[in-house]
């Protein structure tokens, strides 16, 4: 039986994202996926700039910004469609270097990531390859699979498992986890439409405040547009299949457009959820994106934190694969991310109650607080800013607990020099970034441990990084995450990546 070092059953966003950072380390890996092509239906419509980086580091620059359109922020609006408050973005590009938010098509990227898998020779993806069975012991995890066009039934062994198979996870049933609910379960009719006619909106997000019929408009792409809607009780998705039905519902931002022009692309029940897996990795097997956590989609963070998981792990297990890192630092992998993604479903779970819940005596609150909001200070920088909170203190988030500074957070992708960004010089390296000019034998202790040494200049935007961190050096990880940062003395941070290597 074949063994392959990495497993990874899904080929969605996440399990894509996961293979093609793997290949770049050089890892072999199969990706088993049990539909013959990319799942032609739209899902997840929205990504932040920290994605949109991680999608520059597979290759996918260009690619991407050709599929998708910045999107300007949020509106919230009462029933009567008045705009009770907004929250504008700057389209410009961001500490990342890309929009903080970005609208796309998820068919579409998931095509730009297949394509983009092929220029490595160390992945092989199997469509129609639907997982049976995965069974582990102490050497590695059996897979049984079956090919659904042949009907023929196929195994292989990995050394290590990543179950980006989503909800209805399998892999999750095989080590045994289990979801835990965070309280929040709402049904809503998702509508995707295409129409050549220009609909003449405001190209944020909309969000519908209405106690009887909460909604939320935005454009998705060049002819794309995506509605969703709470459904009361006892309705369903089939009831408004028919556009006489479904029309009243979308029009007040279709205006005069005529029916015939607006194509209905797709028209679903959706159960918005907030739930957490309890155990994210059972020895060689691990957890990812919708296996593992399911997030409220009111702040655009479903496919976003399945992607960032895929960016958490890839990289230490391609290290351990090598031998670079001991097996024990994929223990931080759970407790980085699990933190992170309760905290970002907490978020969802608080937007998507502020905006529809109260009924009319909600709505009185929302006519009477939304229009003030942009005068509480500090409140518009909260609702626009892309960033997420830091992750969670591991073996590989270096902090103090009394205070904050940088560790655990993003390095920003800053431009260093000649054009080149902080990802480009880094390369999937670590990296150490510093105000103190080293000495040469520094310099050399540095090269010597495989990492990159960038100084940042006065002036800089990694010198006012490090400013507010009140630190004169940063270890950066291969993800772009803050392993240490300190005050004083740039030996203490290049002890912590001889520390890491250990």
């Amino acid at each position: 039986m074949k063994t392959i070092p990495v497993v990874i059953v899904g080929a969605g966003p996440t399990g894509l994202t996961a293979a093609t950072l793997l290949a770049q380390y050089g890892v072999e890996c199969l990706i088993l996926e049990r539909w013959e092509s990319v799942y032609p239906q739209p899902r997840a419509v929205a990504l932040d700039d920290e994605v949109h980086r991680i999608l520059a580091r597979l290759g996918l620059r260009d690619e991407f910004a050709a599929i998708s359109r910045p999107h300007l922020g949020l509106r919230l609006l009462d029933r009567d469609m008045r705009v009770l408050t907004e929250f504008r973005r700057d389209v410009a590009q961001s500490r990342h270097g890309y929009p903080q938010g970005s609208m796309f098509d998820q068919p579409e990227l998931e095509a730009i990531l297949r394509r983009n898998l092929k220029q490595y020779g160390t992945v092989t993806l199997r469509g129609n390859a639907e997982v049976t069975a995965l069974t582990q012991d102490a050497d590695g995890v059996r897979v049984d699979f079956t090919d659904t066009a042949t009907g023929e039934h196929e195994s292989v062994r990995a050394a290590y498992i990543l179950g980006c198979d989503g909800a209805n996870s399998l892999t999750r049933a095989s080590i045994g986890a289990t979801m835990q609910d965070l309280g929040f379960t709402q049904r809503w009719l998702v509508i995707d439409v295409v129409t050549e006619a220009d609909l003449d909106q405001w190209e944020g997000v909309h969000q519908l405040s209405d106690p009887a019929r909460a909604g939320t408009y935005m454009r998705v792409g060049k002819n794309r547009y995506r509605w969703e809607f709470q459904l009361t009780p006892g309705e369903a998705a089939d009831d408004y299949r028919d556009m006489a039905r479904l029309h009243p519902l979308i029009s007040p931002w279709t205006g005069n457009v005529p029916v015939a022009e607006l194509e209905i692309i797709r028209l679903a029940e959706y159960t918005f959820r907030a739930q957490l897996a309890d155990r994210w990795r059972d020895r060689r097997m691990f957890l990812l994106g919708d296996a593992a956590h399911l997030t409220p989609p009111f702040i655009g963070q479903g496919m976003c934190a399945g992607v960032r998981d895929a960016m958490n792990l890839a990289w230490k297990l391609a290290f351990v694969l090598d031998g670079t890192l001991p097996e024990t630092v994929l223990d931080t992998y759970q407790i980085e991310r699990r933190h992170h993604a309760r905290a970002m479903i907490k978020l969802a779970k608080f937007i998507g109650t502020a905006m529809t819940a109260g009924g009319e005596v909600g709505n009185v609150i929302r006519r009477a607080v939304a229009p003030r909001l942009h005068l509480v200070p500090g409140l518009t920088d909260l609702a626009t800013d892309s960033r997420t909170p830091p992750l969670h203190r591991s073996d590989l988030v270096v902090r103090p607990r009394l205070r904050r500074g940088l560790a655990g957070g993003l390095c920003p992708n800053a431009l260093i020099d000649g054009g080149r960004r902080f990802d480009d010089v880094a390369a999937g390296r670590f990296a150490i970034v510093t105000s103190i000019e080293p000495t040469p034998a520094q310099r050399a202790d540095i090269e010597r441990r495989g990492a990159v040494l960038i100084v940042a200049r006065p002036g800089s935007d990694l010198h006012r990084w490090l400013r507010t961190g009140a630190a004169c050096a940063a270890v950066v990880r291969p993800d772009g995450t803050v392993l240490r940062a300190s005050r004083r003395l740039l030996p203490q941070t290049i002890s912590a990546v001889r520390s890491v290597g250990r």
